[in-house]
């Protein structure tokens, strides 16, 4: 995904902390989604009444953070539509790093 929103000119190094922020809420998403599979919706709490899982709520708002960097970086339909990319990036070292390059010299 970096290497398609650098080639837009949509991601710079000075964006990296707001992509690891959208990799973090990504990775929360998964995990919670991972536990809602295997153990529901609904659980019972310790006093045996249903509840919802935690996980639903890790997981929304996990989802909430995503979409709004997501249209940040134009990575939706509709936030694309307002983003102005740059030309095709020339040769830098954040592209080389992004294509796993290492620095020579």
């Amino acid at each position: 995904m970096t290497k398609q929103l650098f080639a837009l000119g949509l991601v710079t190094q000075l964006d990296r902390s707001a992509l690891a922020a959208y990799c973090c809420a990504y990775s929360r998403w998964v995990e919670a989604s991972v536990q809602i599979q295997q153990f529901g919706l609904i659980l019972k709490s310790p006093s045996g009444y249903p509840m919802q899982s935690p996980y639903l709520a890790i997981l929304n708002t996990a989802l909430e953070q995503m979409r709004s960097y997501s249209t940040e970086f134009g990575m939706t339909p509709s936030s694309r539509s307002r983003v102005k990319t740059a030309n095709p990036k020339q040769h830098s070292l954040f592209g080389d790093f992004l294509d796993g390059q290492e620095e020579t010299g």
